[in-house]
């Protein structure tokens, strides 16, 4: 049986043309020894000389063809008078057999051998070849018929290396220019093992690789292991097998093998799944860390991309379907990729956290690590809000013992409780039955809690109220001082937004406190009374706690009653009778034109010197349409124009204080719009008049009570109403719709004006909030009111307030003679004493004296490492230096401390946290400590380094 002839495509024609390119000037017929190769173009043009020569290709196998082939093209040249045209006879006879009538007539004089590393060579544009390649016929052979059709190999100028080669040909079998792979500096495809698993999920991808020869499948395998990773050589054999596809969620899956006690069926399992492919488990244990490596990168990509996002589900759900094909899900139960995983870690996050906080906190460590987490944070909400509610659920049972205690308690500590309910009500997203049940079970426990405190609220209230006036409040801050105690000691220098948010409760607020320090504010309050903390403001609301008596007597400063018009009327005549001009608005006045966010009006009295108000009404419409926000949160977008309200105080170099009129509660229970409670004299769905107080409500009458003839009869259970249903009600005696918080925000960076303090978010935030860290709030309130900074602070079961009307259970840091001596021989005190401080002091120019530095390492290794920028502005005024320049003073910071460029000190968060590496800090300015040595400083920062 004769050899089968080379075969030949149009880029092994277009090279021998170029070569021959001199002869051609005067012949036209080019015999070529093989066969041309099916499918390749029949006619086409190539430039010769900067002439562009017509090209027609035959293939014969016969000395007639070859004859006929010829007298054709001549033929045809005559009658067109094309005589330059080429016409190329690929064939296997031999010379002797075409005679010389024949050979006579073609380029040389005899059928061209091809020679394909001359071809190559050609194709390059390269001077000469790596010498292995010549040894490498498999190679060569490759490079020519793969060439691409489109643009060629690409030029390289000198010698081709075998490298070079094996690259662009990986290139084109593979299809990576299409596969939408990355590109290194050169332009070129990156090949590494992220990009091949990309390609893996490409449609044709795999099926390209598994076409190709075994030969030179074997080949790229070996030379992709040696550039690419010991993953590589696992994924091809996937995708010679029709595997390719499944090739990531098979990867995943691999992660079965790490546990080294693995039962038998398991691995045969797996390897059903491999099929002939299984590889060894040190080859597997490589592709299942290139490919988790590979699902990192994209969920991450997943955050900020729909598309990034698709392609990482459908990886990780068909890992979960293979998985439980081959019942391996419960051997994954570990695993930080699939979605049962993270699904039974979630369970087992809410149902440890029903056994302590303790065993709900190491669960959560174990959820957050999840790669999943980033991409589910509704799940990771209701997980972080199941182990909240244990540590609030632990501590000691809170008490009211006055209205002022219970509204300042409320606000900054029981109105975060009110959120989690709100989380745990609306239930695991995926409405998982298991978790479900345990999120119900920690909701019933709270909600017990916290009825209880509104049922003492109430009671109080009811005798408060009898006596409590605008000027003898008995230590409460009521609506209608607050624009003379909050707003107008603002108005000095620059008149301050007021923004009055109907039915903004303490928990809304929370929230959008939160978020607006994220988008550059910060929060200040009143300067506290020595040994106190700072804490945010809350007012009392009048009584019943509704629109027309609240939000009237906020705006008029005195207890009044009435719409829109008399606020108007009242809010312009306080401040004439102050000395300022004022102007307020109502929802139809806020708006501006189309490409306007805000009203002409209001933008040129924000341009003014009054006082400007706005009523937002966002909230409580959308309690009354049965809308509650996003379902569990509130965001400063979700409040109709309140994000550009703020961002034109910043422009106008405004403070804005955020105030409510009054909060409300939520329907969470009823199914119909049947009231659950008939009842005489109901006026609307929260207060009546007439009769006698029933379960779960109080009597109230006095002076503040602007409805009934100064007489009312007001549900404090939640559960009650008198109309029909909505999304939430206001208008009852609970803590959430009385109390009425103040925000008071400033630009971060602006200083404070006199008898103001930031209020950091270490301490607007209640410690059982927060992630456990031991002496969070203690530390932050202590630098907040200029105490000592103290070492081993305590934490606070309640939110601080005024002594007198302390809850009960409420716990202050130490800043006796004790915690002064702790503090002398503190971390911060230890390092800037060190040799390395003093060395690395002498390249600082104008570095901070030593015991600011020491300050700011002790608040925040007491802060468990991370502290807001605000916190630590606190920290630094406790020493008697003020920075209104907060970022330019940690980079000082960060000068001393970061030795040789380690980041020992540096924000995170997007520079809304400052965060101190205390174990770097350690090696870097005490390298020669030992666990015993220092005293009680090296035994408490091992405490704190834990916390």
């Amino acid at each position: 049986m004769p050899p089968a002839l080379p075969r030949v495509g149009r880029r092994t024609v277009e090279a021998l043309l170029a070569a021959n390119a001199e002869a051609l000037r005067e012949r036209t017929l080019v015999l070529v020894h093989g066969q041309y190769a099916p499918g390749a173009p029949m006619r086409f043009t190539v430039t010769l000389h900067g002439e562009a020569r017509r090209v027609q290709v035959r293939d014969e196998a016969s000395v007639l063809g070859v004859l006929t082939a010829l007298h054709e093209h001549r033929s045809t040249a005559s009658a067109s008078a094309s005589s330059a045209d080429v016409l190329v006879v690929t064939t296997g006879v031999d010379d002797e057999q075409l005679g010389w009538d024949v050979r006579g007539r073609a380029v040389r004089r005899k059928t061209l051998t091809v020679e394909n590393a001359e071809v190559v060579l050609q194709r390059f544009g390269a001077t000469a070849l790596d010498p292995r390649m010549y040894r490498e016929r498999w190679l060569l052979d490759a490079l020519v018929e793969a060439e691409p059709a489109d643009s060629g190999w690409p030029r390289v100028g000198g010698v081709l290396t075998r490298d070079a080669a094996l690259r662009a040909l990986t290139v084109e079998r593979l299809g990576l220019r299409t596969a939408g792979g990355s590109s290194g500096q050169d332009g070129q495809a990156t090949l590494d093992a992220d990009t091949l698993l990309a390609w893996s999920r490409t449609p044709a991808g795999p099926r390209r690789f598994a076409e190709l020869g075994a030969t030179e499948r074997t080949e790229l395998k070996k030379w992709l292991a040696e550039v690419a990773g010991p993953a590589v050589p696992v994924l091809l054999s996937l995708a010679e097998t029709g595997l390719g596809h499944d090739a990531l969620a098979l990867g995943l899956l691999g992660a079965v093998l790490r546990d080294s006690s693995v039962e038998p069926d398991t691995v045969l399992a797996l390897g059903g799944l491999f099929g002939q492919v299984m590889p060894r488990r040190s080859e597997l244990a490589a592709f299942t860390d290139a490919v988790e490596g590979t699902l990192t990168r994209w969920i991450a990509d997943a955050r900020t991309s729909e598309d990034a996002r698709r392609r990482v589900v459908a990886v990780l759900e068909r890992a979960d379907e293979l998985a439980d094909t081959a019942g391996l899900t419960p051997g994954l139960a570990a695993s930080r990729f699939l979605p049962s995983s993270f699904t039974a870690q979630l369970r087992r996050t809410v149902a440890d956290a029903r056994v302590s906080p303790a065993a709900g906190e190491a669960a959560l460590d174990d959820l957050l690590g999840h790669s999943l987490a980033a991409l589910r944070p509704d799940h990771i909400q209701a997980a972080e809000t199941a182990v909240r509610v244990a540590r609030w659920l632990s501590g000691p049972e809170p008490t009211v013992p006055t209205v002022a205690a219970g509204v300042r308690a409320h606000v900054s500590d029981w109105g975060w409780a009110d959120r989690a309910l709100t989380v745990l009500w609306a239930g695991d997203p995926d409405g998982d039955l298991e978790t479900g049940r345990d999120l119900n079970a920690l909701y019933e426990q709270a909600r017990e809690r916290r009825q209880r405190l509104d049922e003492q609220f109430a009671a109080r209230l009811a005798a408060w109220a009898v006596h409590a006036t605008a000027e003898h409040p008995e230590g409460c801050l009521v609506i209608e001082n607050v624009l003379d105690t909050v707003v107008r000691p603002l108005a000095g220098r620059t008149a301050p937004l007021l923004l009055v948010l109907d039915g903004m409760s303490s928990a809304v607020a929370a929230q959008l406190g939160e978020e607006a320090e994220r988008d550059g504010w910060r929060e200040i309050v009143p300067r506290p009374e020595t040994g106190e903390a700072p804490v945010r403001l809350a007012a009392v609301s009048m009584l019943p706690s509704i629109t027309r008596a609240s939000r009237a007597s906020l705006l008029a400063g005195e207890a009044t009653a009435g719409g829109q018009s008399a606020e108007t009327a009242g809010f312009s005549a306080l401040w004439k009778g102050r000395r300022k001009a004022a102007v307020l608005f109502h929802k139809a006045a806020i708006g501006g034109e189309a490409g306007h966010a805000l009203s002409h009006e209001l933008l040129i009295a924000l341009a003014s010197d009054a006082v400007v108000g706005v009523v937002l009404n966002t909230i409580d419409d959308a309690l009354d349409n049965g809308r509650q926000g996003r379902g569990t949160t509130w965001s400063l977008t979700d409040v109709t124009h309140l994000r550009e309200l703020l961002a034109a105080a910043r422009n106008y170099g405004r403070p804005v204080v955020i105030v409510s009129d009054h909060g409300h509660v939520l329907e969470r229970g009823s199914r119909d719009d049947t009231p659950p409670v008939e009842a005489d004299g109901a006026e609307a769905a929260r207060w009546r008049t007439g009769g006698s107080a029933g379960e779960g409500e109080v009597a109230v009458h006095g002076w503040r009570v602007r409805e009934g003839s100064g007489a009312v009869i007001l549900p404090w259970r939640e559960d009650i109403r008198y109309t029909g249903r909505r999304a939430g009600y206001h208008g009852g005696a609970s803590l959430a719709e009385v109390t009425v918080p103040v925000l008071v925000l400033l630009p971060a960076g602006e200083e404070a004006p006199k008898n103001w303090v930031p209020l950091p978010r270490e301490l607007s935030t209640p410690g059982w909030w927060r992630t456990p860290a031991a002496g969070a709030t203690a530390a932050s309130a202590a630098v907040a009111t200029g105490q000592a900074s103290p070492v081993a602070p305590e934490r606070p079961a309640q939110p601080a307030s005024h002594s007198q009307d302390a809850p009960a259970t409420e716990a202050r840091p130490s800043t006796g003679p004790e915690a002064g001596r702790r503090a002398a021989g503190s971390l911060g005190a230890t390092v800037v004493t060190s040799e390395v401080y003093s060395a690395q002091k002498e390249y600082v120019r104008k570095a901070p004296e030593a015991n600011v530095v020491s300050a700011v390492i002790d608040a925040l290794v007491s802060a468990g490492g991370t502290m807001s920028p605000a916190a630590l502005a606190a920290a630094i005024s406790a020493t008697g230096r003020v920075r209104r320049n907060i970022e330019g003073f940690i980079a000082t910071v960060q000068r001393l401390l970061n030795v040789e460029g380690y980041p020992v000190l540096g924000f995170i968060d997007g520079g809304h946290a400052v965060k101190l590496d205390v174990p770097l800090l350690r090696e870097q300015f005490l390298p020669k400590q030992k666990d015993g040595e220092n005293g009680d400083m090296t035994e408490g920062g091992k405490r704190e380094e834990t916390a």
